[in-house]
């Protein structure tokens, strides 16, 4: 008898293991996050969606290693990050992790090149000749290198915090509302540039956002309902089927 020899399967570049995450609320306990097991695959993009109050940013958090789940195991690269003190889990998350966050958070004094430099900066790297001046142009802003957040608009300051993200080229990239606080075409700007990242680098996004135009770009849709993991479509169906999915979740809700 002959067999057909099977491929193994690569490891998820990050992996929830029955994460769970819970806070003290006054007396009470709130249960962020409940039981959630879910792997991202290297390459792709994972949006994460869901009514407001259902975990999302928290479920994200705990995934880059911002936050200890309550319970459960996250791994980035095969590595467990409950086994990590705090330095081990500040030096994974400079070399493996980048995360760009809906308000930007680049430093207000320093150029678009000093802010893009500041992750190997503070791993004591010094950049390559021409490492900062590629990464802006990957992003388009060759020509705004010099340039201080306050001088830039909005989409350019979020194109800034990604090639910040993507200098160290990390194993996986955590976006929050990347293009929450962007207008149609600065979003449709920064969505090309993450799915480039997974097509053209091979880098794994996930990224939470309310908007079903943004999650369309993603290879799937993971919907969260007080802290679980309710539903997943492919993003390929187009916003119209991720917004009737999303609506008919906030009805059960």
């Amino acid at each position: 008898m002959t067999t057909t020899p099977t491929t193994p399967t690569a490891a998820p570049a990050a992996e929830l293991r029955s994460v769970t995450k819970r806070y003290a609320a006054g007396e009470q306990t709130v249960t962020a996050v409940d039981d959630v097991s879910i792997g991202f695959a290297a390459g792709t993009v994972t949006a994460v969606m869901g009514p407001s109050g259902s975990g999302k940013s928290t479920l994200l958090q705990c995934a880059a290693g911002i936050d200890r789940p309550t319970a459960g195991d996250v791994l980035i690269g095969g590595t467990q990050l409950g086994g990590l003190d705090e330095d081990e889990l500040t030096l994974l998350r400079r070399e493996r992790v980048g995360f760009v966050f809906q308000a930007f958070n680049l430093v207000p004094a320093l150029t678009a090149a000093q802010n893009v430099e500041l992750p190997l900066r503070l791993a004591r790297r010094r950049p390559a000749a021409g490492e900062v001046a590629a990464a802006l142009a990957e992003v388009g802003l060759a020509d705004r290198a010099g340039h201080r957040p306050g001088e830039l608009s909005g989409g350019q300051q979020q194109r800034v915090a990604i090639a910040r993200a993507m200098i160290a080229r990390p194993a996986v990239l955590f976006a929050d509302e990347p293009t929450g606080a962007l207008d149609t075409r600065a979003s449709r700007t920064v969505l090309r540039l993450l799915r480039a990242l997974a097509d053209d680098h091979g880098q794994t996004v996930v990224m939470v956002t309310h908007d079903p135009v943004a999650a369309s770009c993603a290879d799937r849709v993971v919907l969260l309902a007080d802290g679980r993991i309710a539903d997943e479509l492919p993003g390929t169906g187009g916003p119209e089927a991720i917004a009737g999915r999303m609506a008919a979740l906030e009805v059960r809700a």
